[in-house]
């Protein structure tokens, strides 16, 4: 069960303004053109939303929850080009159906996880796109590694043979301003580029929500994850 999501046009409507906003912030912080993605961030919309923001262009969705996530990988598995993006936190006995559907993994914070997901990518799909999440605000509350512990958790995920590295993910602490904001996102940003200097395929900085978006763009975000702005707000929370 799914809540209801605004109308396929309003859909339609609104994607296109995320899309444009994204544009002009990334001229704004001039970077260049295409080199920040939208992932839709679809949980608990209904496949017939999905459907709807895929018939208007969008490829990538983010998904939170296991069960819903695996439902509308099987509901929409004939679109062949549609990219499933994992965002929430990983149970370890749901890192099976994680690592039989999903395209790419957000939230990647722990060894155990990491070595059941590429144990249990099946071998006929390609390795596991993932980003280790680190946790930039020292929240308690917040899943994430501690930012010096990144590099050691770069080195075993790069020894893993069916996962791919790509990057790092966070979600920081609310901020009263944009240089606060920044300010936040740039230990991180700048220890990614580092890593980035030795290894070719570390190219995603998974930052940047509605409402820090300019704030993540402008530090270097690669993949800015937006929902409610595209498919309105939901009604509950949806918990496995």
């Amino acid at each position: 069960m799914y809540v209801a999501s605004n109308s396929a046009d309003q859909i339609k409507t609104n994607l296109s303004f995320v899309s444009q906003q994204i544009e002009q912030l990334v001229q704004k912080a001039q970077r260049p053109k295409g080199s920040v993605r939208l992932l839709a961030v679809s949980k608990t919309k209904p496949i017939s939303a999905l459907q709807t923001a895929y018939d208007a262009g969008q490829r990538a969705f983010g998904e939170n929850y296991v069960q819903e996530a695996v439902e509308k990988f099987h509901a929409l598995s004939h679109l062949k080009d549609i990219e499933w993006h994992f965002i929430g936190p990983i149970q370890s006995n749901k890192s099976r159906q994680i690592a039989e559907t999903m395209d790419w993994v957000h939230t990647l914070d722990r060894e155990k996880i990491a070595r059941r997901l590429s144990e249990q990518r099946p071998t006929n799909m390609p390795p596991l796109n993932v980003c280790i999440q680190v946790n930039i605000s020292g929240e308690a509350s917040k899943s994430g590694i501690p930012l010096e512990q990144l590099p050691s958790m770069v080195e075993l995920v790069k020894s893993l043979p069916n996962l791919i590295l790509r990057g790092v993910m966070a979600i920081p602490a609310p901020q009263q301003s944009h240089e606060a904001q920044c300010a936040v996102y740039s230990p991180l940003v700048t220890a990614f580029e580092k890593l980035a200097e030795l290894d070719s395929q570390l190219d995603t900085v998974s930052i940047g929500m509605s409402g820090d978006m300019a704030a993540a763009i402008e530090s270097g975000s690669s993949i800015v994850r937006v929902g409610t702005a595209i498919f309105g707000e939901r009604d509950y929370h949806l918990t496995e």
